[in-house]
């Protein structure tokens, strides 16, 4: 007597179709499958141009020294000797102006030396505003410029601005610390950089 169920359904083989738990194989001669979930076939991950970024990385920032992205190529690094000579400048002028203190202070208490003092003490601030703004804004104090340096971000070789140029005057007790040797670090970084600029990421170069 004939079964009346039929012949019992024949089992999928591995690679034989879409059998349900069994992948489908990539066509002969066609690469291992790279990408997808099992089941979908053959899904090839896009190919990818040359120097691109891999898929799911951020890209990367181009850093100033590198002409990508309209960066200009990264001028020559200011060497220690034009870094201290900016500073002895910059020193020079704002003893002049704290010398009208002193003057002041030496006349005695009358008005004449009560004018003389006030002018110090305003001469003294205006110096030190208008330092910042301008190493701020051009990267320059009246010393930088005197021996032609310009103090920039790292990043993308661009002013610092006043906010960081006065967080970066703050940070050079970093180079007083240890026996003042952030002030000489330059003489042999590789970036010629104190330890206050490699906490603000700053430069000087020449220019």
């Amino acid at each position: 007597m004939s079964n009346p169920y039929g012949p019992p359904p024949q089992q999928p083989q591995p690679g034989q179709g879409p059998g349900y738990g069994y992948p489908q194989q990539p066509p002969q001669g066609v690469p291992p499958q790279q990408g997808g979930y099992p089941g979908q076939g053959y899904q090839p991950y896009p190919q990818q141009a040359p120097g691109q970024a891999p898929y799911g990385a951020y890209p990367q920032q181009p850093q100033y020294g590198y002409d990508q992205g309209g960066y200009a190529p990264r001028p020559e690094l200011a060497h220690w000797g034009l870094r201290a000579g900016a500073l002895l400048i910059d020193g020079l002028v704002f003893a002049a102006a704290y010398l009208l203190i002193g003057i002041g202070a030496a006349m005695g208490r009358g008005g004449a030396s009560v004018v003389v003092l006030l002018l110090g003490v305003v001469a003294v601030i205006a110096f030190v505003i208008y330092q910042l703004v301008q190493e701020g804004k051009t990267g320059q104090t009246i010393g930088k410029k005197a021996v032609g340096i310009r103090l920039l971000r790292e990043l993308d070789g661009r002013p610092v601005g006043v906010g960081m140029a006065f967080v970066r005057r703050l940070a050079h007790f970093l180079d007083s610390l240890p026996i003042y040797i952030g002030w000489l670090w330059p003489l042999w970084d590789d970036k010629k950089q104190t330890f206050a600029d490699k906490v603000c990421g700053t430069v000087v170069i020449k220019g």
